[in-house]
């Protein structure tokens, strides 16, 4: 209505000068109370005059009209005591609507005012105070304490302990060591530490992040354009209401009480004021959203489409197998092909360099070389012709040699992910990979389904075996699988004919589908800044329920824009017909509309509270809930390997079979069979209290007690083993429980992992630490066949 600065001088002015109206008019000095009750109209009046008439000047006749034809229709007849108080009406509306915009844009704002603006530069020794502008990467920065981390890196020295609460929403602190990497805009909560900075302010996280906070204020919600037409409708409707209580009643007192009780102020200030309190907190539970526009689409959609890979997936594959088909060795197909992938930016490449690296092979510089997003990557590295990338791209129809096809049989039926390497022309080998499925993944999908959301859609580069097995496990209705960033497109638009579609992802390769949905959503605390610009909507802390949480706040957001709305205008509605019959007298119905635009603004305020239960009934202690995580991610790889064992069981000699039989049954015995006995008798007992009812870990003890029968029968199979290793008659019956032990074990952790994140909302994310155990752990050494 009025600007922002003048809002609150202009409401003491307006009480000031009401209450010495006021009275005067009671103590009879009439004179008196008419001059301090015209300057009090007068104060409100020549602004709110001016402020029409800017906007008649683009074109837009505001609904300010309505106030200002009811204050001076009450000049006009006299009625100064109702002309005051319409202008403490227009000057208390101002300041409300500033005050719930401010409460409702805080958590933006303080996002806006954290932004680092200088950076401490390390120059021949000293420290150098420089503008953010200036870093450059490769330069080593100081961060104090107390400081804002400026740019992206990597800790260089030191331990930093930081709050990354404004990103992410969550509240504990957080360790890194040296080599780790940093973003942009966390709070150095601890000692001093130096940094290596990995990119520019203006390509950091945080300034992706300013960027879309920008745009979440400037943006105006669907809605909110409704709500403007609706006024606009509204406005002619009441002056025609006034003039017909005029022309019936032949009471000018009348059209004027309608006039004062129409003016659409809740309309225009609840639904922007509710579309801004949900933006802004979502962004207080770490998920930046662009603007009023995508939190209202978003309360609308009904089809959902996922990436898997960073999304579905934990995003960190491991390398647990290289297979090579030729002359070339193993070791040089791992480091021919890690050595092309150290420039690609897909989370597969990362895998394949750790894992070259970690164990000592010497990485070629690569040169020449172009990325195919879907496919693969090619180049040159150590003077070989390099290709690394799926299947049908490597391949391209050419017929494969029968141990190729016999590989890929096993690893289809494993549900692997596998990336092939070509040398100079040939297929050379293959690389196994396994990115596990994020734990909080399935629940989520539940519940986006229980919220509303008609279809969920998992799309994919990998083979349909590898796809389908994945998409089981998740509980989605449909995969979509060998799809290139260009089918994704595709798939998202013909959703959108049919439902409003959004897309989640987190990589280079899905910001064209992100930008073809209703609503593109990136997983920004990983992902690539792409996909952070496509999207209109960054979950910024790496938690897929962020997603089903972000849509419960949008639905409970629109709907109380919806109501406050409806709410203001029916009680207006009923107000202009007690006025029009005159039972509403002028000054009444100014005060009764200001009662009605706080009930409509504090309705709307509703938005920054409420509709998302985050309390469980009870919580893990912190130490065991680090102990079990700690305790799942040590024993899951191993568990991997029950099956590569299995599969790999008939190829090898025996005397080498027995030798990783005896390495399982160790595992077995010293590592599975402790851990799984422990959960039965200690934490079983204590998680069944928390949880309540008769027993209700029933089911998983079940499983327990099948662990453990299958676990005797492979001891029994091995101990009748001949001793130069398994015949064939063995080996059925050996990788039959093997994988059966596989396929056990895994749905026992995956069950274990579902209850625990019910009881502990930051079991994933919780650091693990280097505590010693509180459990006597053994030291697991896996399937190793020199044990």
């Amino acid at each position: 209505m009025l600007g922002l600065a003048r809002h609150y001088w202009l409401l003491l002015l307006t009480v000031v000068g009401s209450a010495v109206g006021g009275g005067a008019l009671l103590l009879g000095f009439e004179r008196v109370a008419d001059a301090a009750l015209i300057a009090t109209s007068l104060a409100a009046g020549i602004p709110l005059a001016l402020t029409l008439a800017r906007q008649l000047l683009k074109g837009h006749a505001g609904v300010d009209v309505v106030a200002l034809l009811a204050l001076g229709g009450a000049l006009a007849l006299g009625e100064y005591l109702t002309a005051a108080v319409i202008a403490l009406m227009v000057a208390t509306g101002a300041a409300l609507e500033d005050y719930a915009s401010a409460r409702a844009q805080r958590e933006l704002s303080a996002l806006l005012a954290r932004a680092p603006r200088t950076a401490l530069r390390v120059e021949g020794g000293e420290l150098v105070e420089i503008p953010i502008e200036a870093v450059v990467p490769g330069d080593v920065l100081a961060v104090r304490d107390a400081d804002v981390v400026p740019v992206d890196g990597m800790v260089l020295e030191g331990v930093a302990l930081l709050d990354e609460s404004a990103l992410t929403g969550e509240s504990r602190l957080i360790e890194r060591a040296m080599g780790d990497r940093l973003a942009s805009g966390v709070l150095n909560a601890g000692g001093a530490f130096r940094m290596r900075a990995l990119a520019t302010a203006e390509a950091s996280t945080y300034a992706g992040i300013v960027r879309l906070v920008r745009a979440a204020q400037e943006a105006k919600a669907p809605l909110v354009r409704l709500a403007d037409r609706y006024a606009a409708i509204f406005v002619p409707l009441a002056l025609a209401w006034a003039g017909l209580a005029w022309a019936i009643s032949g009471s000018a007192e009348r059209a004027l009480a309608v006039v004062v009780v129409a003016t659409p102020c809740p309309l225009l200030l609840a639904a922007p004021i509710a579309i801004v309190a949900g933006v802004s907190r979502s962004a207080r539970r770490g998920i930046v959203i662009k603007g009023g526009g995508a939190i209202e689409t978003l309360a609308r959609v009904r089809a959902v489409y996922m990436d898997k890979t960073g999304t579905l997936t934990a995003g960190a594959p491991e390398v647990t197998r290289v297979e090579a088909f030729g002359e070339t060795t193993e070791a040089e197909v791992l480091r021919l092909g890690a050595s092309l992938d150290q420039l690609s930016s897909h989370v597969m490449a990362a895998a394949l360099v750790r894992t070259a690296r970690g164990r000592g092979l010497a990485l070629a510089i690569p040169e020449g070389v172009r990325e195919r997003p879907g496919s693969g990557i090619e180049g040159e590295a150590g003077g070989r012709a390099v290709r690394v990338g799926q299947f049908d791209w490597i391949a391209a129809g050419r017929d494969v040699p029968e141990r190729v096809r016999r590989f890929r049989r096993t690893v289809m039926r494993e549900g692997a992910s596998v990336v092939y390497v070509e040398i100079d022309g040939e297929l050379a080998g293959a690389l196994v990979l396994q990115d596990p499925i994020r734990p909080e993944a399935p629940r989520a999908i539940r519940t986006l389904k229980r919220g509303g959301i008609e279809r969920v859609i998992m799309l994919t580069g990998d083979h349909p075996a590898v796809a389908d097995a994945v998409g089981n496990a998740l509980g989605v209705d449909h995969v979509i699988a060998e799809c290139s960033p260009a089918e994704k497109v595709e798939a998202v638009r013909e959703s959108k004919t049919r439902a409003v579609t959004l897309m989640v992802g987190d990589g280079i390769n899905d910001a064209p589908a992100l930008a073809a949905a209703d609503v593109g959503v990136a997983m920004g605390a990983r992902g690539a800044t792409s996909s952070s610009e496509a999207a209109d909507m960054v979950i910024m802390v790496d938690r897929l329920d962020r997603l089903a949480e972000a849509f419960t706040i949008a639905r409970r957001t629109r709907r109380i824009a919806v109501e406050s709305m409806m709410l203001g205008m029916a009680l207006s509605v009923v107000a202009m017909g007690f006025a029009a019959f005159g039972y509403l007298a002028p000054v009444a119905g100014a005060v009764l509309q200001e009662a009605i635009d706080l009930a409509a603004i504090l309705n709307a305020l509703r938005a920054l509270t409420g509709g998302v239960s985050r309390q469980p009934r009870a919580r893990l202690p912190e130490e065991t809930a680090r102990e079990l995580r700690r305790e799942h991610l040590r024993l899951l790889p191993e568990l991997e390997q029950l099956r590569t064992a299995a599969d790999r069981l008939e190829e090898l000699p025996a005397a080498e079979a027995g030798a990783i039989l005896t390495a399982v049954r160790g595992f077995l015995r010293d590592d599975v069979l402790p851990h799984e006995r422990r959960d039965e008798g200690v934490l079983y007992p204590t998680v069944s209290g928390m949880l309540g009812g008769d027993d209700p870990l029933g089911a998983m003890s079940r499983t327990h007690q099948e662990i453990f029968h299958l676990a005797r029968q492979f001891d029994a199979l091995c101990e009748a083993m001949s001793p130069g290793g398994p015949d064939r008659e063995d080996l059925a019956d050996i990788r039959r429980v093997l994988y059966a032990l596989h396929a056990v074990l895994r749905l026992n952790v995956a069950q274990e992992e579902e209850v625990y994140l019910s009881l502990d909302d930051d079991y994933l994310t919780r650091p693990l630490g280097g505590e010693s155990s509180q459990f006597p752990v053994p030291s697991s050494q896996g399937i190793n066949p020199a044990r």
